[in-house]
């Protein structure tokens, strides 16, 4: 038992330390201590060179061509033309707790799970799998698998044909978790968001589970035409810029074996 609640709370430490230490390579958290030794030193072209860095990775002309880099260019697919597979896996996207009497949990982007609902509704497997994110930093947060699961149900998947994953806190978990409920070496549909398809499908696949890729949650509108706004910052091109980073370091991390993904 003791060994056991080590475990679970050293995960909890990894975690932590996985979110918080790149920050500080990260275009905002860069900037940020950069601007700060600046102004400690009295050096104006440190202070200048971190908003500098925060100008760039937060113009649309340089964090659309980047993330669609991370995305590897892929295109949005047809469910229909997608092959028969044992198992469609959709993973836990983000979700918020909304205000209220009780408190509503909310999307914050839905791609993955309706992704999933298309595959399904096109007959191209006959089991349907979320994945139960949770977080440690916020453990009062509705289950996100069973909440994928209910909103299936009201959208017409049988309940049979429904299962929810244990609790996972990254990637690799899920993979793990996918991999043990089903036969070694299935075939599944992989439901994930464009940027994070490379980093999922390598953890998938070295989990013992063929993969086939369905990326949804694409970042950057197609046939976009650039105009002086792309040069301007921007909140949505600094948070595709650090998704982005945050991706390579986890792809880093992934093939290095080093910590969560």
């Amino acid at each position: 038992m003791w060994w056991g609640y080590l475990q679970s709370q050293l995960a909890g430490d990894v975690i932590y330390l996985s979110k918080i230490l790149p920050f500080f390579v990260m275009p905002l958290g860069l900037s940020s201590v950069m601007v700060l030794a600046g102004i400690l030193i009295r050096r104006r072209a440190l202070c200048m060179s971190g908003i500098l860095v925060l100008w760039v990775a937060a113009m649309p002309v340089t964090s659309n061509p980047f993330i669609r880099m991370i995305e590897g260019n892929a295109v949005r697919m047809t469910a229909g033309d997608m092959p028969v597979a044992d198992a469609i896996v959709v993973l836990s996207g983000g979700r918020v707790t909304a205000p209220g009497d009780p408190p509503k949990s909310e999307w914050t982007d839905a791609d993955r799970f309706f992704g999933g609902i298309e595959l399904f509704h096109a007959g191209k497997a006959l089991v349907l799998i979320f994945t139960d994110g949770w977080s440690p930093w916020q453990p009062d947060m509705p289950s996100q698998g069973w909440a994928m699961q209910q909103h299936a149900q009201d959208m017409g998947v049988p309940s049979e044909c429904l299962r929810v994953t244990d609790k996972v806190m990254n990637t690799a978990a899920e993979a793990v978790a996918v991999a043990r409920m089903l036969p070694e070496s299935a075939m599944v549909l992989l439901v994930t968001s464009a940027f994070h398809m490379a980093r999922a499908k390598m953890e998938f696949e070295q989990a013992g589970l063929g993969v086939v890729p369905y990326p949804v949650d694409f970042q950057v509108s197609h046939g976009k035409k650039m105009s002086v706004m792309d040069f301007l910052p921007q909140a949505g091109g600094l948070r595709n810029t650090e998704r982005g980073i945050k991706e390579i370091l986890g792809r880093i991390m992934q093939s290095h074996g080093v910590g969560p993904s």
